[in-house]
């Protein structure tokens, strides 16, 4: 039977699909724009739980519009964004067609005149590659990749608000690749870093390597992703720079991959990221590793890797990007054997990182402070001229 949540008055919709149960994510209640969220898996299906994977539905609903988000193990990992003009509309699954891969519309969004835009970001593969001159450079040495849609997902076990969902492979013995996704009603970041900053209009996709063995003793990893909708290509990542680094420390970066239609200003949706990782569950700074990622690229063959993808889009436009972990001189992953690292998803532009009230305040101190030396300063050498010219100044005698 298809379960349903309903979270309103502020609260916080948080779907953790992860590998362990006390992940812990809060956020501040700063905004003020607020969706109605409700969660629904598996909508339409009658029976205990569909084969080969759950679809989970996530309905946030606004005040004359709605976001719905759509994640699916059927296939590689797929999460979709649909945004619509109505704040009625309702996702309808033709489960027959949407288990038999073999045709678009077996997932649609009624009323289908009311979708704006639609996205949806697919974790394709995950690369290893041998590191042994320590360079960082993944163009060699590479392992056969892991293909994610040939991996046996756990089922989605919803406890409102949270589900649960872990990937492995025989070969990975007790390790796993695992993934959180976290829904937000508001604006607000986590506590964890790297505390991205969200809204309203976006969710929050984390990915943890967890115990995988790896294949060489100076492995590092690259994670595949895929970006699938009908608008234009993305051609590029904006790299934007900060001088501010309170809430991910040593982090002056942060990278965001936009899509517009048909390569106009306007930008439908995004992925957001800081470029860094982490080498342990609860993170230090010096657990901390950067990562890159290479230009994007137009992909081929995403309708099959994603049953969400198959059900969805009718003519899919698939561009790709590869996210590598660690740079040369940076630990392996043999050392800990533990990898995270957290993108955001939205719809609109991105959000914005603005200055703090703390950082503000040490920035006035610090520009204002100089500047009212030498106003004194200048105050001072003022008065002393004019004592000086009064001492000097010739005065007749009667």
């Amino acid at each position: 039977m298809a379960a349903v949540w309903t979270l309103s008055g502020g609260a916080r919709a948080v779907l953790l699909l992860c590998w362990f149960s006390s992940c812990h994510i809060s956020v501040s209640a700063a905004g003020t724009f607020t969706r109605q969220l409700s969660v629904q898996l598996n909508p339409g299906w009658n029976s205990s739980s569909p084969p080969a994977g759950d679809l989970l539905h996530v309905r946030a609903v606004g005040n004359n519009d709605t976001l719905h988000f759509l994640f699916c193990s059927q296939g590689a990992p797929t999460l979709l964004l649909v945004h619509t003009d109505s704040a009625s509309s309702s996702v309808q699954v033709n489960w027959t067609q949407f288990l038999s891969r073999n045709t678009s519309g077996g997932l649609q969004v009624e009323p289908e005149s009311s979708v704006l835009s639609s996205a949806a970001v697919v974790f394709s593969r995950l690369l290893e590659y041998d590191d042994v001159n320590n360079t960082a450079d993944p163009t060699s040495d590479l392992f056969p990749p892991y293909e994610l849609r040939d991996f046996i997902w756990s089922r989605l076990q919803l406890s409102s608000p949270a589900a649960l969902l872990c990937g492995t492979t025989p070969t990975f013995g007790n390790g796993s690749l695992c993934l959180q996704l976290s829904v937000f009603d508001l604006e607000g970041r986590d506590q964890s870093w790297p505390r991205l900053l969200h809204s309203a209009n976006s969710s929050q996709l984390g990915v943890w390597l967890d115990g995988i063995p790896p294949r060489a003793s100076h492995s590092r990893f690259l994670l595949e992703l895929q970006v699938v909708g009908g608008a234009s290509p993305v051609s590029s990542v904006d790299v934007r720079q900060s001088i501010d680094d309170e809430f991910t420390p040593s982090i002056f970066k942060v990278s965001q991959w936009v899509w517009s239609e048909n390569g106009s200003a306007d930008v439908l949706g995004f992925a957001q990221w800081k470029p860094v990782a982490y080498r342990r569950r609860r993170p230090a700074l010096e657990d901390a590793t950067p990562c890159r990622h290479s230009p994007p690229r137009p992909q081929s063959g995403v309708a099959a890797a994603s049953g969400l993808v198959r059900a969805f889009f009718s003519e899919p436009q698939s561009v790709g990007l590869n996210v590598s972990f660690g740079l040369a001189g940076e630990p392996f992953y043999n050392s800990t054997g533990f990898l995270s690292w957290t993108l955001l998803v939205g719809v609109g532009s991105p959000p914005v990182d603005s200055f703090s009230p703390l950082v503000l305040t040490i920035m006035a101190v610090g520009l204002g402070t100089p500047m009212i030396l030498l106003l004194l300063g200048g105050v001072c050498v003022c008065l002393h001229k004019g004592r000086e010219a009064a001492r000097t100044t010739y005065e007749p005698i009667n």
